[in-house]
């Protein structure tokens, strides 16, 4: 594979969803609406995602997606986290190319 360091294919991602999301401090195990059993170990995260889902994320694949945005209160559901993440504001990225020689 030729890797060129003004190659057109390359695209900037952002996650777009909110979630909410607690650090365990202890084991947890539980099994979703869909049967699949979740494992987590104190330092991975619970993460609730707008439709209500649950899953484990591992400590070092969190900490890299996301970024903290603040504390989430009682008035957090899954409709208004839904609600929130349309409002937040889409960066735009524009793409230039490298100077050549």
């Amino acid at each position: 594979m030729n890797v060129r360091k003004n190659s057109a294919t390359w695209k900037i991602y952002r996650t777009r969803f909110l979630i909410k999301a607690r650090q365990l401090t202890q084991p947890l195990l539980f099994v979703d609406a869909l049967g699949r059993e979740h494992r987590g170990q104190p330092g991975d995260y619970l993460v609730e995602s707008s439709d209500g889902a649950r899953r484990i994320a591992p400590r070092l694949i969190f900490e890299d997606v996301y970024v903290a945005m603040g504390l989430a209160d009682d008035r957090w559901t899954p409709s208004l986290g839904a609600e929130i993440a349309h409002q937040v504001p889409k960066r735009r990225v524009s793409a230039r190319p490298a100077a050549t020689a």
